[in-house]
């Protein structure tokens, strides 16, 4: 079944859209610009939310839903947030369909405009400033932190599945605070969290860093962001954190009187991630066999496979597969049983690997007899063979060996792949061989731009923490004080 898949050696693009079809995690559907995702995705992407929200609510948010349709008069309050989604909007104009009168079907009730257009959601800060005025009055009411799991829309012509597509799924925070500093130690409070997530849960080393003015979201002050580089030398954002100062306080009359008794606009943040991060699991950890995911993320971490000849056999194995399933799930280990007799061994052998389940264990009559199982690990596609009577410890051990492996792994790549350039000849040639390129910039948004239009590659960030250098920028060679992190991205 490995031959499914395309090479990522020879066509790195293809073997990922494979990949996603042949394992089963999305579908292109009937609407061009937008994918299903299908049970085993789905499945994946609930551990994550599952995971991400805990750590939400034990940073004190709770969840919150706001409407999928925002008037369009909302939208032109903040012009730099407008300016920045405008393109990327779809409108809806009418309430109504009806019959065609010459039977072709249905048509729009052209009686039925809308008095105001609605905006799809490209993201919600509109709408939800819009409710916040109402439950903001004192500071006896903040800080609000609240974050929704939703759905959003932005027009995209060319899109990949998970990657770039016209509707995905995501969570956005959105919180308001009495004082800037309180708002700015949020902002980095939650990009904390998308990097603990990322390493933790999905094994992806990250760089935290904050985004140029250029790459900034429409109406932030500022924009902090953990940025990962997949196998083929591109960087993918991860996720994103936004100090929104005061803008959308002011764009939506949000005040606050505080103990002093005088009234002040609320300092605000936003901060999320999509189903981007099912792109970046798959490009971080998978090869030419398939999917291979974190022990953490797999929906169930273990398969048993049963081998068997005869309807006796197929007894014995399948009471043996059952009773170590039962011992693996009271260690807290996610196990499937795989007992279907309409498919060989081999078949399902190739299933597990490209759906990259951790750990497979297989067990046959003479397995039975002799107390022990055969184990195989997707990361290394080593096989062992080991006792019964200590599997489950053996089991927790080695599932804990692949998460750690799985980082360490991804991180030498990263390690292996991040380059320093001091001459523009230099830096061109790093940027072919791929990676993250340090480097220094003379902080002008016109040289960036002119980077960018002669290299395909944008500034990712500047990294959190970053060391004074002084140095001479890669194109100008104006005077620059520290280098930041170019690549070309997905």
């Amino acid at each position: 079944m490995s031959k499914v898949l395309a090479s990522r050696e020879e066509n790195y693009a293809q073997w990922y859209n494979d990949l996603v079809i042949k394992a089963d995690l999305a579908d292109n559907s009937a609407v061009r610009g937008c994918m299903v995702i299908k049970p085993y995705g789905y499945a994946i992407w609930e551990k994550m939310q599952q995971a991400l929200d805990q750590m939400f609510k034990d940073t004190g948010h709770v969840n919150a839903y706001f409407p999928l349709f925002i008037p369009k008069s909302f939208l032109s309050k903040e012009a730099a947030h407008i300016e920045g989604f405008a393109k990327e909007c779809a409108v809806v104009t009418h309430y109504r369909l009806k019959n065609d009168e010459n039977g072709k079907g249905v048509i729009v009730d052209p009686a039925a405009k809308l008095e105001e257009e609605l905006i799809v959601r490209p993201t919600s800060e509109t709408i939800i400033w819009n409710t916040y005025r109402d439950w903001i009055q004192s500071y006896r009411d903040l800080p609000l932190l609240i974050n929704q799991w939703a759905n959003v829309v932005r027009w995209e012509m060319r899109t990949r599945l998970f990657l770039r597509t016209a509707e995905f799924l995501w969570q956005e925070g959105h919180t308001a605070h009495a004082t800037a500093e309180e708002a700015v130690e949020e902002t980095r409070r939650m990009l904390d969290v998308y990097a603990d997530f990322a390493e933790n849960f999905m094994a992806i080393p990250v760089i935290k860093g904050v985004k140029t003015a250029n790459e900034r979201f429409a109406g932030a002050v500022d924009t902090y962001c953990i940025e990962a580089l997949m196998q083929d030398g591109k960087a993918l954002q991860a996720g994103t954190s936004h100090f929104l100062g005061q803008n959308f306080a002011k764009a939506f009359e949000v005040k606050f009187t505080g103990k002093d008794g005088k009234q002040d606009y609320v300092w605000a943040t936003s901060w999320g991630v999509s189903t981007r991060l099912m792109g970046a699991l798959i490009m971080t950890h998978s090869d030419d066999k398939g999917l291979v995911l974190p022990p953490k993320l797999a929906p169930f971490q273990v398969v048993i496979v049963p081998i068997y000849r005869s309807d006796e056999e197929y007894q014995t194995v399948c009471d043996a597969g059952r009773a170590i399933k039962k011992e693996l799930e009271r260690f807290g280990v996610r196990v499937k049983l795989d007992d279907r007799d309409t498919h060989k061994p081999g078949f399902k052998f190739n299933e597990y690997e490209l759906r990259g389940v951790p750990l497979r264990i297989a067990i046959g009559p003479r397995d039975v007899a002799n107390g022990t199982v055969e184990v195989a690990r997707r990361d290394t596609l080593e096989k062992e063979v080991l006792q019964m009577a200590d599997l489950s410890n053996k089991v927790v051990h080695l599932l804990e060996q692949i998460q750690q492996n799985l980082y360490t792994k991804a991180l030498s790549h990263r390690e292996q792949n991040t380059h320093k350039a001091d001459h523009w000849d230099e830096f061109i040639q790093k940027l072919d061989i791929g990676g993250f390129v340090y480097a220094h910039w003379d902080g002008t948004s016109e040289t960036e731009e002119k980077i960018k239009d002669l290299t395909k590659a944008t500034i990712r960030c500047i990294p959190l923490g970053n060391p004074s250098e002084e140095g001479r920028c890669i194109l100008t060679g104006k005077p620059s004080t520290q280098r930041v992190i170019f690549a070309r991205a997905y």
